[in-house]
């Protein structure tokens, strides 16, 4: 219903970006990413200087490429990079396009440029805008590489700050499936569904 709405206002209007966004995100709740590559393309040639439509154009190739054959994902790869890295350069203070970054380069085998010293530059960044999500992000690496007490440190500390469903439930899986420590995993329960 939202897509046919949308889709009729651009053939009234083409020009009309915010309908164009809106479609871009619907194909892309769909994994239709051919479709919202497109839109999103649009949008980034027409705003050059648009951070999020970089970030938007770069995530839903991200996730083309995920799911796509090793050799067709190996091509899009430098593209995804440089949107994410084109984002982050127009918004100093975009959080999720730090987010796609860290995770980008935590994902990557090093031979295509794959490091954990540029993520950990990106979850820098992100303790500097959000002391929640740079803590998470730390975690979220030190968990890439199974170092499990120094992930327990980062993901109680954002915890102890955000104390929201998030933090919980990365703690928790923590405890649980990776520590196996059920007692911990009980008591954080505990605390959380009592606060």
């Amino acid at each position: 219903m939202a897509q046919s709405n949308f889709e009729k206002a651009l053939v009234q209007n083409p020009n009309n970006y915010q309908a164009i966004e809106y479609l871009g995100d619907i194909f892309g709740h769909q994994k239709n990413w051919d479709s919202a590559i497109e839109k999103y393309k649009t949008l980034r040639d027409k705003f050059p200087k648009n951070a999020n439509y970089w970030y938007k154009y770069g995530g839903a190739l991200g996730m083309k490429a995920k799911e796509s054959s090793k050799w067709k994902a190996l091509g899009l790869i430098g593209d995804v990079e440089d949107a994410f890295l084109k984002s982050a350069e127009l918004d100093k203070n975009h959080i999720d396009t730090r987010w796609a970054l860290v995770m980008l380069y935590i994902e990557l085998p090093g031979i295509i440029g794959g490091s954990e010293k540029k993520a950990q530059k990106y979850a820098a960044e992100l303790l500097n805008l959000s002391k929640v999500d740079g803590y998470l992000a730390k975690g979220y690496i030190d968990v890439y590489f199974e170092r499990y007490q120094s992930a327990e440190k980062n993901y109680s500390l954002a915890h102890k700050i955000g104390n929201s469903k998030t933090t919980f439930e990365k703690l928790y899986d923590l405890y649980l499936n990776k520590l196996k420590n059920t007692d911990k995993a009980k008591q954080l329960k505990q605390d959380f569904y009592k606060t």
